[in-house]
This record gives C-alpha cells, structure tokens and sequence, in this order.
C-alpha cells in the first residue's frame, strides 16, 4: 500500500514539472514573437490617424482623457505614454491625452442682443451667465442686454461667469383715473383709445332716470391710478 502512494506521488510530481516546463516554454515562445518596435510621436495629431499609425506597429492606442492646452488644437493628442521614440514590445499599449482647448478664452460681445441669443454665445465661448440685473429704460426693449462684465474682448479662464445687465423696457407712466360718471360713454372709449389705454369691458345696462349712452360705473374708480397696460371698463346706461 505505501508503495503505490509512493508511485502516485512521484507520478503527480512528475506530471507538475512536465506541465511547468511546458507553461515556461510556450511563454517564452510569445514574448520572442512579440516584436519590439519604436513608439511614434503622436502629438498634435488626430485619435483616428494616431491609431492608424499605431496598427501599422501592431500597439494599440487608449484614450485616457482629455487637458487644457493653449498651442495645440482642441481634440487634437497633447501627450503620450509611453514616450515618443521608446522601445517597446507590440504587446504595449500607448495612452494618450487630448487636448480640451485653450485655458482661456475671449468674451464675446453680446451688447443689444436678446437674452437668449447672448446665453447662446457664452456657451459657445466657453463662458457660463453670472449675476443678472435687470433695469428699466428706454434705449433698449425689454430682454434686451445693456451691458456687461467683463467687457467685450477681455481674456479670461475658461468657464468665467460673465455678469449681464438687461433691459426691462421703458417704465410705463402712471396716471390718474379721473371721474367719468355722467359723461357720454362713445367720446370718452374714442378718446381713451387714441391714448393707448385699453378699454377691455363695455356693458350696457338700465338706469333710472339717465338717458341712454351715458357711464354711470367705471373700474378702476376715480383717483385710482393706472398705467396704460391696465384694464378698464365701464358699465353704460341704455
């Protein structure tokens, strides 16, 4: 019985050094086929032509991300690893970093153009929408851009908030309802019309005692004061 343990022993022990040498020769068999071979420059250049390239030395290529640069072109490779000129075998991969674009940028000029036009530009530049304040005034109608900070032209980082002063329009003037009870109902609607107020409710009802086409109720009342904008309606005797 001890002898054929014996006998198994040495029968697996053997078997282990023979698939060792086995598993050493055939890894050495690949790493003397994998050819070593000189690592080309790929700065400046496009992903698509840097991998082409790469292919032709059988390395393969892997995008790791992306910095700024202020000399090479967004998207463009701004640096690599391993190394231009290394020498290595062609089971190596090369990682590269392309560019993300210059660290600064310049402001766009965005005076008396709409909000939603001027947003649109910032993105462009790279640039996000700081503080907002809005004014009234009549140089520029409402949603209008007045002004800016920084001024147009001026060199800043990458992703700066640019503060923005918008127009809200003319500051409508207020007036004084005056009292209109008694008064022809047709000369007072043409006139207020030919103001600009808006007269958004006629209605004809019956008084006693007052003869047909004469205000006998007004809104807003007399005294109350109104802008132009502002809705009035009257009831009229019939």
């Amino acid at each position: 019985m001890a002898k054929k343990v014996l006998y198994s022993a040495a029968v697996s022990t053997l078997l282990f050094f023979i698939l060792f040498f086995l598993s050493a020769i055939i890894f050495s068999q690949v790493l003397l086929r994998s050819e070593v071979v000189s690592v080309p420059d790929l700065t400046g250049k496009p992903v698509a032509q840097a991998r082409s390239e790469l292919q032709k030395k059988d390395l393969t290529l892997a995008q790791k991300g992306a910095e700024s640069n202020d000399r090479i072109e967004k998207g463009l490779i701004v640096r690599q690893d391993p190394a231009p000129g290394s020498r290595i075998r062609t089971t190596r991969v090369v990682q590269v970093f392309t560019s993300s674009g210059s660290g600064t940028v310049t402001v766009p000029d965005l005076a008396e153009k709409p909000l939603d036009e001027a947003l649109t530009l910032l993105q462009a530049a790279g640039l996000t929408r700081g503080r907002m304040t809005q004014v009234h005034t009549h140089r520029l109608p409402a949603g209008r851009i007045l002004d800016q900070r920084p001024v147009r032209g001026a060199v800043v980082e990458r992703g700066f908030s640019v503060g923005l002063l918008l127009s809200q329009g003319d500051l409508d003037a207020r007036y004084v309802m005056p009292d209109l009870i008694g008064r022809r109902a047709d000369g007072i609607i043409g006139r207020l019309d030919g103001w600009g107020f808006k007269v958004a409710d006629i209605r004809y009802v019956y008084y006693p005692g007052a003869p047909a086409g004469l205000i006998v109720k007004q809104d807003p009342p007399n005294g109350f004061r109104i802008q132009k904008r502002n809705r009035i309606s009257f009831e009229v005797s019939r």
